[in-house]
């Protein structure tokens, strides 16, 4: 590449000098006289690298600073670009002599751009005095000669040319400039490829293109790379005036909209108010108002009726002032510094900058009220809250809550302790924080002396604060447990949450959560989409009305599960943590909410769906079935007035007695209530029971929370030696038939099954019942009825061991005897769950002995009803041999050896004889 030492002449900051394109900047008067020595000192016109300046240089000739370094450590470079344009000097112009003396008056000088020089580097920098009053003369590299782009590259370069010179003629409003670009166009149809490069440099001269974009071309001497890049400019610059003509467009529309819409209501008003005086001198005549329309006093200057003689859905105008001014009043009333505040403020102004039929405007306005009826703690209360603390600080408090739990509510006696407990703390914590506000405003009131009282004036605009307003502190909340009550439908969990609302004199809210399966339920949906709005918590919130309610979350254990609308149930994970729900975010509100002063409370019927760290949130409550003398308390307190009420019966039309509230069946008038209600739903299949060979009773849950009796049924049938499960099994529970059998096979000769250890009973077994040979194989096949329900848990396995050992040994179990609880294979019985809601099962189903693990007597003594105890023979067993023996009777079952489990048994000698 050439090199050559020309004299370098800054253009002033925005202009930039492309070739085969002129510019006329002015100069000072010292480089005037140099450029003007220059011209007279040569033969030919002069040349000179005219490289731009990239940032503007100030009036006293000095670089402005940057903002972090001091003046006296700025550097002494000049923001030169590197590529520049050797210009030839065509003319310069000096300015008249009335002003020749004076520095102000600067030269012109016109440059015609030939071709792209680069500034090499030097030693000596250029300062922003030797720029301005001399011309330097610096090394400068031309680049080397311009290939020929390739045929795509022009192409695309004549199609986003065309297409910016045809939008321009187009919007052009003078004859000769679209005269102009006709010509460019046709010009760009016979332009030869070696030609683009070229055309790309007068384009972007002509153009009023923007100054990064011609330095960028500028500092491409590619011919390829420069007509890409042209070519993006081109069609940037095509959009920007499509989308400008656009909104140019709309805007003319809407305004004249506006002006037509105006005009027809200033018409509108004017046709009623002379319809209303018609009306009214119709009304004042002999004959009367004919045609019964409203009259009254006419307010001319509103031009509409007087609102007592008008509907209240007329007025629009006063109407829509009126929700402008209630929404301003509430934006006023937020905490000042707060960010909901910032947010209304800011929407506010926006929404006064937009036109009232625009979409926008009313997208707006219904945000702000959703934003200003939200009750936020540190805001001012737009009405007197009828919630006070005072009730709280009553000493008989915890006396009156329990009153209202037991008016409520009968029984559940150890859930009401708990609550009392958690209301004693929310008691404590609030007097606490009484206190310590108390205190801190005691420290914080100002002293007297030394202090200036300002005097507040409205007309005076106020001082603002070289300080940011320190954002309100935030209400110590109440931080208490999650309670989760679990139970079966219908034993009051809805109800205790409503309890425990008028404990605490708080507004109450449920939400159901039943079929959520959208997180936006939870989180709420961004403004950005159509019909978007808060979630299900922050409408709660505006429907209480008070910044701490008692909210009922109903049925979270039917969350819909993980999907592409999101996890609600991981939304629900910030409302229910303490740590961090001071602080929620709703989508659509989009400003902190806190919640840490609302008290949650969760309902489910089942824990099996709840994700763990869901669970991990809450306080689990169970809340079982009822034993008969707590529904009989039940009935005749809550249910029964209840239903006289809603069928218009009075106390001495219905005799009900306590047998008959306990078969479901009385006489109204010597009428059966089965002829009345209908045929009874009750299954009596728990009652007719039986003792044979191969059955055995277990306890379940069933999916609704509640205990019954399971039977379980065995038969033994010609076969090879195995074992079939029926009845609609899950993994856990067939795992569990599967142990049952192996620990019999097992056993089978310390049980006298066989004759020799070890050997399978299935298939060399005794007294099995089968017609035929007595080595005759065996399979069996175990059942559990209802093979409509699903059914699965780890509980079956002690009532599978027994139905087998009475199927192969020919002992029974009584009819009255129910078993629950899981094994190991080396014999041990495991705990299991649902203990209260399986033995209360058992009791309606009149079982009088139950048999469970060991592991489970605590929760018989605290979770099951005294009445229910008394009643039933408990025996709580550690092995399987314990659990045969409580089953079939001591001595029952002729053990041989010892058993596995290593208890010493007498040993049984068989004669030979």
């Amino acid at each position: 590449m050439a090199t050559a030492k020309l004299p370098v002449l800054a253009l002033p900051h925005p202009s930039i000098l492309l070739p085969s394109a002129r510019v006329t900047i002015p100069v000072s008067k010292s480089l005037g006289q140099l450029l003007l020595s220059l011209i007279e000192g040569s033969d030919a016109l002069p040349i000179v690298a005219a490289i731009p300046l990239t940032s503007p240089v100030n009036d006293d000739k000095t670089l402005p600073p940057p903002p972090d370094v001091s003046a006296n450590q700025v550097s002494s470079d000049l923001p030169l670009a590197e590529w520049g344009t050797a210009a030839r000097v065509l003319r310069l112009v000096r300015p008249p002599a009335s002003t020749r003396t004076s520095p102000q008056q600067p030269y012109l000088v016109s440059l015609h751009g030939l071709t792209r020089v680069r500034l090499l580097p030097s030693k000596n920098k250029l300062t922003a005095q030797l720029v301005t009053s001399s011309l330097q003369t610096r090394d400068v590299e031309y680049p080397p000669q311009e290939t020929v782009p390739s045929k795509e590259a022009v192409e695309r370069f004549k199609q986003a040319a065309g297409r910016l010179l045809e939008r321009l003629s187009r919007d052009s409003m003078q004859l000769s400039r679209r005269e102009g670009y006709a010509k460019i166009l046709g010009m760009l149809d016979d332009l030869q490829d070696a030609r683009a490069p070229w055309m790309a440099d007068v384009l972007m001269g002509t153009l009023n293109s923007e100054y990064a974009d011609n330095l960028a071309i500028l500092s491409t001497p590619d011919a390829e790379a420069r007509l890409q890049t042209a070519t993006t400019i081109f069609l940037k610059q095509a959009s920007i005036s499509e989308v400008s003509r656009k909104i140019a467009s709309a805007v003319d529309e809407s305004l004249s909209k506006q002006q037509k819409e105006f005009f027809l209501k200033q018409q509108l008003t004017a046709i009623q108010r002379e319809l209303q005086a018609l009306q009214k001198g119709s009304g004042d005549s002999p004959s009367g108002n004919a045609n019964n329309l409203p009259s009254g006093p006419i307010d001319t200057n509103a031009g509409t009726a007087d609102k007592g003689s008008g509907s209240e859905l007329d007025d629009d105008e006063q109407h829509e002032a009126d929700d402008l001014a209630d929404l301003k009043r509430r934006i006023e009333a937020m905490a000042v510094g707060s960010e909901e505040r910032k947010m209304g403020v800011r929407e506010w102004r926006r929404l006064k900058r937009i036109p009232q039929g625009s979409v926008e405007n009313g997208v707006i306005r219904t945000y702000l009220e959703w934003l200003t009826s939200i009750p936020w703690p540190n805001s001012a209360p737009l009405s007197p809250s009828s919630a006070s603390t005072s009730d709280l600080k009553d000493r008989s408090f915890l006396k009156n809550a329990r009153s209202q739990l037991d008016s409520d509510h009968f029984g559940l006696e150890k859930i009401k302790k708990r609550l009392i407990e958690y209301l004693a703390v929310v008691r404590l914590k609030e007097l606490n924080n009484e206190k310590e506000q108390q205190t801190q405003e005691q420290n914080s009131e100002p002293k007297a002396e030394g202090k200036e009282v300002v005097l507040y004036d409205k007309q005076q605009s106020p001082k603002i604060p070289s300080s940011p307003a320190p954002a309100p502190k935030r209400r110590k909340a109440i931080r208490g447990p999650i309670l989760l009550f679990v139970g079966p439908p219908g034993t009051g969990k809805t109800s205790l949450g409503q309890s425990i609302a008028k404990s605490l004199g708080r507004p109450f809210q449920r939400i159901s959560l039943g079929g959520v399966r959208d997180e936006a339920e939870i989180r709420g949906h961004r403004r950005t989409y159509v019909a978007s709005g808060p979630g299900l918590i922050v409408q709660a919130l505006r429907k209480a009305g008070r910044p701490d309610p008692v909210l009922l979350l109903d049925e979270i254990d039917k969350i819909g599960q993980s999907n592409f609308h999101g996890d609600p149930g991981a939304a629900l994970l910030e409302v229910l943590d303490p740590e961090q729900n001071w602080n929620f975010n709703d989508h659509y509100i989009n400003v902190p909410v806190d919640l840490s002063q609302v008290l949650f409370i969760c309902t489910a019927n089942s824990l099996d769906t709840i994700s763990t760290p869901l669970l991990d949130r809450c306080e689990i409550i169970q809340l079982s079935g009822y034993t008969y003398d707590e529904k009989m308390h039940i009935a005749r307190r809550f249910l029964l007035p209840k239903q006289l009420t809603a069928n218009g019966l009075e106390p001495e039309h219905v005799t009900i007695t306590e047998p008959a509230l306990l078969h479901i069946a009385t006489r109204v008038l010597e009428s059966d209530l089965e002829q009345i209600l209908g045929i009874s739903r009750y299954d009596e299949s728990e009652m007719e029971r039986e003792a044979r060979r191969g059955l055995i009773y277990g306890l379940v849950v069933t999916g609704a929370g509640e205990g019954g009796v399971m039977p379980v049924e065995s038969i033994a049938v010609p076969g090879t030696g195995k074992l079939k499960l029926t009845g609609s099994l899950g993994d856990v529970i067939r795992e569990s038939g599967e142990l049952a059998l192996s620990w019999v096979k097992r056993h089978a000769w310390e049980l006298g099954m066989v004759d020799r250890p070890m050997e399978d009973v299935l298939k060399a077994g005794r007294g099995l019942g089968m017609p035929g040979s007595k080595e005759a194989a065996v399979d069996i096949h175990l059942h559990l009825p209802a093979g409509a329900q699903k059914k699965d848990g780890p509980s079956a396995g002690v009532a599978m061991t027994c139905a087998l050992v009475s199927l192969l040994t020919g002992a029974c179990v009584p009819s009255t005897t129910a078993m629950t609880g899981e094994i190991t294979l080396r014999g041990r019985v495991t705990a299991v769950g649902g203990i209260k809601e399986k033995v209360l099962g058992a009791h309606r189903a009149q079982m009088t002995k139950v048999i469970l693990p060991y592991a489970n007597r605590k929760d018989v003594e605290h979770d099951v009803p005294l009445e229910v105890r008394n009643e039933m023979e408990f025996v709580f067993v550690r092995t399987v041999q314990e659990a045969l023996e409580a089953a079939f009777g001591k001595g029952a079952l002729g053990w041989r050896g010892t058993v596995g489990d290593g208890a010493g048994r007498h040993v049984l000698m068989e004669s030979r004889l």
